[in-house]
């Protein structure tokens, strides 16, 4: 096997990918890269030569290079398409798409770590601040994503009935609410949600408490 996964324990990015992988039963080296320690493990000279984003993750596979968990993701999918990840429905696999970037491409990318580091650093603001900010755009995201899972039905998944690509959004999305005492209460159906899904293997296997990096 050639197959690293450049990844950080808390990171949510890179906790779709490991979720992805362990779903699809695909074996995997752990790279550690700590995004805090020594300065930022991610931009070390080695690493950005990896990945120029200085980001995670990144997965090295066969040799080839691929950073963005979303495109890791549906690469993923396309090389190993057992079990999907995506439905083979037209309309099911835009929902699918549509959700997961509702999380990863609106809510997530506010709350990054660069951004609290800047908010904090270059910006000058508080803790609290920094920590308000991040449970604001969570509770936004939220709101839209409740009304969108209430309006499909959804109930255990969020499309149908097996794991996709949304879920992968959803749970490591939720675990960050918690890390930052959102109020869930208002979301009961992304909770019962990620209740069940976080019961699944893929899922409870790659939590960040049981990485080897987790502190």
């Amino acid at each position: 096997m050639d197959r690293k996964l450049y990844t950080y324990f808390r990171s949510s990015a890179a906790w779709r990918v490991r979720i992805a992988l362990a779903y699809k039963g695909l074996d995997y080296d752990a790279v550690p890269i700590h995004l805090l320690r020594d300065g930022g493990q991610q931009r070390s000279a080695d690493y950005l030569a990896l990945n120029p984003q200085g980001r995670v993750p990144a997965l090295l596979d066969d040799g080839v290079v691929l950073t963005q968990s979303l495109a890791i993701c549906e690469y993923l999918e396309e090389r190993y398409p057992t079990p999907a990840l995506l439905p083979a429905d037209l309309l099911a696999r835009a929902r699918v798409r549509s959700l997961a970037q509702l999380i990863a491409c609106d809510i997530h990318p506010l709350n990054n770590l660069i951004v609290l580091q800047y908010l904090k650093g270059t910006l000058g603001q508080s803790q609290e601040t920094a920590d308000e900010w991040y449970r604001h755009w969570i509770r936004q995201g939220f709101a839209a994503l409740e009304q969108e899972l209430v309006r499909l039905g959804s109930e255990r998944y969020c499309v149908g009935d097996s794991v996709t690509l949304a879920d992968l959004c959803l749970v490591p999305q939720v675990f960050n609410a918690h890390r930052f005492k959102v109020d869930m209460a208002g979301y009961p159906r992304i909770a019962a949600i990620d209740a069940h899904l976080s019961s699944l293997p893929a899922f409870s296997q790659t939590h960040p408490a049981r990485q080897a990096d987790a502190e």
